[in-house]
């Protein structure tokens, strides 16, 4: 057990982020999404839902501040009549841990297979909503205030 650290992720998740890089990319995986078909690396949360994890990710997961839009979900297929209202919340969460209001590509189905199929890692959960895949690109941690004045005065002398 660790202190601060949200419980519903498991430790194979949290090894995982912590080895990501910035740029690379992780996927929520809905209960529908052919996570193991696709991924590199795949862990398997599925008793979860998309909304739960995000939040819990989101705690601890810098989103990419260099990307224009940090985040990608799949395009609603044409003719289909879903509505993916769960892209609120991933919109309300996003705006609350990162500030970014605006943070969705929109990906056509088969270019989100093979984009995700690129990650770092999958998360296949149980989550029921259609179309609640989500891709999350690692930003980066930046220095304290007064941790990156000191780095300047070092290099400066």
């Amino acid at each position: 057990m660790l202190k601060n650290i949200p419980a519903i992720l498991p430790p194979e998740l949290l090894k995982l982020m912590s080895e990501m890089g910035h740029g690379d990319e992780l996927v929520l995986a809905d209960g529908n999404f052919p996570a193991a078909s696709h991924a590199q690396r795949l862990i398997r949360c599925d008793g979860l839902g998309t909304v739960e994890l995000l939040d819990a990710i989101l705690s601890l997961y810098p989103l990419d501040t260099y990307a224009e839009r940090p985040a990608a979900v799949m395009q609603v297929v044409k003719g289909d009549q879903v509505v993916p209202i769960i892209w609120e919340d991933y919109r309300r969460l996003i705006l609350e841990h990162e500030g970014i209001a605006d943070p969705f590509d929109h990906e056509e189905r088969f270019d989100f297979y093979e984009r995700a199929s690129r990650a770092y890692a999958i998360i296949a959960t149980g989550e029921r909503a259609q179309y609640a895949n989500l891709i999350l690109k690692k930003g980066v941690i930046f220095p304290e205030e007064d941790q990156y004045s000191q780095i300047q005065k070092v290099e400066s002398n």
